[in-house]
């Protein structure tokens, strides 16, 4: 289902590759000149190649659910790509990760990268001191969800059942979003039928958090699992001990 909205100016993801001066732009890591490469990638024949740049786009481009100058032109990138049929192949996974194809991982990136520019997390900048107006990476995530809204509601409707819950988690920050917040009426039913019955307790509780702040009926729904029985989005790697230590800070998403 592509959801109507107002006219959004088309995604060449190669043109963007090209006129984006990455050299000028940061990641985790420091300059964000190596970000191309690992666009490309995602979408190699190599099972390992795209595989590494899943990897590469959590770890490096968004470490730690930080934005950075750079995840912004990856993000739009990214939903450029998602019609590339080339997304419909595997990916590796780690242990409790959310299934599907790298599709469905790439919509997945995007929900983390949405909801790291949502009102929660503008709430909580504010909270800490820091106005989330003046924080660049976050102001252009705003500017553009509605890009990102139109390219991940394309797969509203997708027959993979994988993809199609990702592409409804990726939409309910984005409509978070005073040009995109009519949505909500349309995407709670999905929210109800798919998200909060889900085998996944993370969607389950996803759905019935995002209801009940859209002011929606919850009554019946439950999380029927474990509330963090499955990973995030992010599939965190081996050191899951480091990170756990390196997120002591866990109200400061940014």
């Amino acid at each position: 289902m592509t959801l109507p909205q107002a006219a959004i100016e088309p995604i060449d993801p190669a043109e963007l590759l090209v006129r984006t001066t990455w050299s000028t732009l940061d990641h985790a890591y420091g300059t964000a000149e190596d970000v191309p490469q690992i666009l490309l990638d995602l979408v190699d024949v190599d099972l390992r190649v795209r595989s590494q740049a899943l990897s590469r786009l959590h770890h490096v481009v968004h470490h730690q659910n930080t934005l950075y100058t750079a995840t912004p032109p990856a993000a739009v990138y990214v939903a450029g790509i998602l019609g590339d049929t080339r997304t419909l192949e595997t990916v590796e996974k780690a242990p409790h990760a959310f299934p599907g194809p790298m599709r469905a991982e790439l919509l997945g990136w995007l929900d983390s990268v949405a909801n790291a520019a949502d009102d929660e997390t503008a709430a909580t900048m504010r909270r800490f001191g820091f106005p989330p107006e003046e924080y660049t990476p976050f102001v252009e995530i705003c500017r553009i969800r509605p890009q990102l809204f139109h390219a991940a509601s394309v797969f509203l409707d997708d027959q993979d059942p994988d993809v199609h819950a990702a592409a409804v988690s990726a939409c309910i920050p984005l409509v978070d979003d005073p040009r995109l917040i009519h949505h909500r009426d349309i995407l709670a039913p999905m929210l109800r039928d798919s998200l909060a019955t889900s085998a996944l307790s993370q969607y389950q509780v996803r759905a019935i958090d995002a209801l009940g702040k859209w002011g929606q009926d919850t009554t019946g729904l439950e999380v029927r699992q474990e509330r963090y029985a499955f990973c995030d989005a992010e599939h965190k790697p081996q050191a899951l001990a480091a990170e756990a230590q390196d997120w002591d800070d866990a109200d400061l998403p940014f």
